[in-house]
């Protein structure tokens, strides 16, 4: 008889699984006791985004195709406007994209939205939610502005082209952009991902980064020049994206045609934009915060692990 291979064993150990589902269960404690209502939305849908830095993985059933989601969103705003209320969902998310320690194609997803809450109002939520997770330290809050010049020196709203390209020799990144890159946010994504993201990692509090260039709004409320949309961090990883819910139906629908045209410029597959979202907020989105965050991320963190394989059962 041939030797028993171990490949079908879990990525994880049960203990650490159950410490997961420990976990899970803290999460929906927390949100139904404050009132929220969990909601499931479809994985497969109709339409997929079009945001030019994010891919649906797609799926053919019964002759459609359907886009696997990326996010629950564009669904759960449908409930808002339906007058759902504040609601959250755990979800499982896909995205074709890298793979690696923090990022695998599938992944779970925690994600909630409450009717007339500001950021400031859900950055505190979000302190509650770590205190109840045994995360003690309250969220430490900076601008996007504060960072590019604690530690790069530059103002990302009025920086130019040829200064970035000097700070990202400095940095030695130059290359890993095309020399004749002319949009401006490819170099602010590198310096925030290679110098700005290490030196979060420092803190042992989480941080959460506010007002975002308005290039960088995807679906958030525009004020004052500045994106409110809101990013955390915890150990220097990417936890979770937060936006003052963009509300206007028109504006969105220019925004979703604006990411088309970049697509089709980038030789990118261009999908369809989801009408059903832009109607909805015709008929009347209520003011909101949302916010989404990568769970998988945030249980191998507080139990401790360096990647996201540690802490599912099967990465297949």
């Amino acid at each position: 008889m041939s030797e028993v291979s171990d490949d079908w064993r879990p990525n994880a150990s049960i203990e650490t699984l159950r410490k997961r589902a420990e976990i899970i269960a803290e999460i929906r404690t927390f949100f139904t006791g404050r009132g929220y209502l969990e909601v499931e939305t479809p994985i497969m849908a109709a339409f997929g985004v079009t945001d030019v830095y994010l891919e649906n993985l797609k799926v053919d059933c019964m002759g459609k195709t359907y886009a696997l989601q990326t996010s629950p969103e564009y669904h759960m705003k449908r409930l808002l406007a339906a007058g759902s209320g504040p609601i959250f969902q755990i979800f499982k998310a896909f995205r074709d994209d890298e793979s690696g320690r923090w990022h695998h194609p599938e992944f779970s997803m925690l994600e909630w939205y409450q009717p007339g809450m500001t950021v400031e109002g859900i950055l505190e939520e979000i302190n509650a939610l770590f205190q109840a997770l045994s995360i003690p330290t309250k969220l430490k809050v900076y601008t996007y502005q504060a960072l590019f010049e604690t530690y790069l020196c530059l103002n990302p709203f009025t920086v130019s082209i040829s200064e970035l390209k000097s700070c990202l020799n400095k940095q030695d990144l130059s290359h890993t952009l095309n020399e004749d890159e002319q949009d401006i946010d490819q170099y602010l994504f590198l310096l925030m991902s290679y110098v700005i993201e290490p030196e979060l990692a420092k803190e042992t509090a989480p941080i959460a980064v506010t007002d975002f260039p308005i290039s960088q709004a995807s679906l958030a409320r525009i004020e004052a020049g500045r994106a409110k949309r809101f990013e955390v961090y915890y150990q220097g990883i990417e936890l979770a994206n937060g936006f003052d819910e963009l509300t206007d139906a028109d504006e969105q629908l220019a925004r979703f045609k604006h990411d088309q045209a970049i697509r089709k410029q980038k030789g990118l597959t261009v999908p369809e934009i989801d009408t059903r979202l832009v109607s909805a907020l015709q008929s009347g989105l209520p003011e909101s915060c949302g916010i989404a965050l990568g769970l998988d991320r945030l249980v191998a963190l507080l139990l401790q692990q360096d990647n996201l394989k540690a802490v599912t059962s099967f990465s297949n």
